[in-house]
């Protein structure tokens, strides 16, 4: 078999979702949700400038971003240094937390909602705002309808970044694993990870979550495949690991 270190997977993109670096609102404790002019604080400026050096290797061929600042200012130095445009994306944006916007997260906790949002979030809806469950409706249809779009103008084995937010990334990779939306705070995406998808015809491959890290190479599908299998199946036995 081919070396590498997941399922066979040719003939498909390889997503990165990134979450923006550490913003202002993050240091604070603040909800931002949509709040304009929120940018990164010091160490979010570090992460994001330390980005290509943790993506070197890898041929990106389309960065696709959140609307907000926080998200631009993350992919700024990298689409430069890559040179590749940054696609706006409204449905990759924070979620609509209405009239919890601009709070302090330590008073949102003694909120009646707070614990729906963390036992029951696909029940939860924001005052003022929008759904959970509307929330993954969006992002999945965004990250689809661009993975096929780039599949389709850059080759199977293209590699992209998504740049969001942590909640809607979360939302993205509950449904990549099969999760119910209940289940998604189970999973920790801090400021400038990255989780990395692959979709198929059959299924999504989930490669890695929540990734802070140095050298993301290990996510690139094997050059050469000779295992005869399907771009859909997963392999049998366990992964030969990186290199094998």
């Amino acid at each position: 078999m081919a070396g590498g270190g997941g399922p066979t997977l040719g003939g498909v993109a390889t997503l990165i979702l990134l979450r923006h670096a550490r913003s202002a609102a993050n240091g604070s404790g603040t909800l931002a949700g949509r709040t304009a002019g929120v940018g990164l604080d010091e160490t979010g400026r570090v992460q994001a400038e330390g980005l290509a050096g943790r993506l070197s290797g890898i041929p990106v061929s389309a960065l696709v971003a959140s609307p907000l600042q926080r998200c631009q200012d993350t992919v700024a130095g990298l689409a430069e240094k890559l040179g590749v445009p940054v696609a706006v994306e409204d449905r990759l944006a924070e979620v609509d937390y209405g009239q919890w916007t601009g709070r302090a997260v330590k008073d949102l906790t003694q909120e009646p909602l707070w614990k729906v949002v963390q036992q029951h979030p696909s029940a939860a809806v924001f005052p003022g705002g929008e759904a959970l469950a509307q929330v993954q409706a969006r992002a999945v249809e965004a990250v689809r309808e661009h993975d096929r779009r780039i599949s389709g103008e850059f080759g199977p084995h293209a590699v992209w970044v998504a740049c969001s937010h942590g909640d809607v990334i979360k939302a993205v990779l509950a449904d990549a694993l099969g999760l119910h939306l209940d289940g998604f705070q189970r999973i920790v995406v801090d400021p400038c990870s990255v989780s990395v998808v692959r979709y198929t015809e059959t299924r999504p491959f989930v490669l890695r979550v929540n990734d802070t890290g140095g050298d993301v190479s290990g996510l690139l599908p094997p050059k050469e495949e000779d295992s005869g299998s399907s771009s859909s199946d997963a392999v049998v036995g366990g992964s030969t690991g990186a290199g094998a």
